[in-house]
């Protein structure tokens, strides 16, 4: 019983990790994030001539399809003001790709927390707070180690990092686009660059506070 209750805790630690970095990815899904970025010093000018009002616009939509229920047509349907398609067919292709995994992770950031929750509750009824505040603990502390591991990463080579989590997430080279396409123009490099950054500074800030909540927990009576 002893054993099982252990890997429960484990487990419970580790949809704690899930949790936070979810909420921290998902979180840049708010429409305040993209004008923060786009207003950021020296974010890169669109050398294809998008304006900063083209690419709030384009770039909201964009966001906008990844967490409704459209279909693809919600992005193939929109038009330069030459009547030529947004995006071309590989374009839209990835977009639906990465609506799938984004929804997937809402789906399961959900249920995950509605789990925690429940575990939460049980915990406090069955006067076992502390027990729930050491897997709070563990994982707050495993979320802020693979954090600093991103970031190192980030620093030593984020292109490297940034190809990495497409191979993993993607499936070949449907990710790669032209500098010259829509995409590209509106996500250079530099956004990503930056939304790792705040998906890692946003987590480790999750995971000081879940830490600084479980030594309350672990000292519940």
């Amino acid at each position: 019983m002893k054993r099982l209750e252990q890997i429960l805790s484990i487990i419970l630690s580790l949809m704690i990790v899930f949790f936070i970095l979810s909420s921290a990815i998902l979180l840049l899904l708010h429409p305040i994030f993209l004008p923060l970025e786009y207003h950021s010093p020296n974010f890169p000018d669109d050398p294809y001539g998008f304006t900063l009002e083209d690419r709030l616009r384009w770039s909201k939509l964009s966001v906008e399809y990844l967490i409704n229920e459209s279909d693809p047509s919600f992005l193939g349907n929109l038009k330069f003001p030459d009547n030529a398609p947004l995006f071309n067919e590989r374009e839209l292709s990835h977009m639906t790709d990465v609506k799938r995994l984004v929804q997937a992770v809402i789906l399961v950031w959900c249920v995950v927390t509605i789990i925690l929750a429940l575990s939460l509750v049980r915990s406090w009824r069955i006067h076992e707070l502390p027990e729930w505040g050491k897997a709070l603990s563990l994982g707050g502390w495993l979320t802020g180690g693979l954090v600093l591991a991103i970031f190192f990463a980030i620093m030593v080579s984020f292109n490297a990092l940034f190809t990495g989590f497409h191979e993993i997430f993607f499936k070949g080279d449907t990710w790669l686009f032209a500098y010259s396409d829509t995409l590209i123009r509106l996500f250079p490099m530099r956004f990503w660059q930056d939304a790792f950054i705040a998906v890692g500074a946003i987590s480790l800030t999750l995971s000081f506070l879940a830490v600084f909540i479980s030594r309350k927990l672990t000292n519940a009576e």
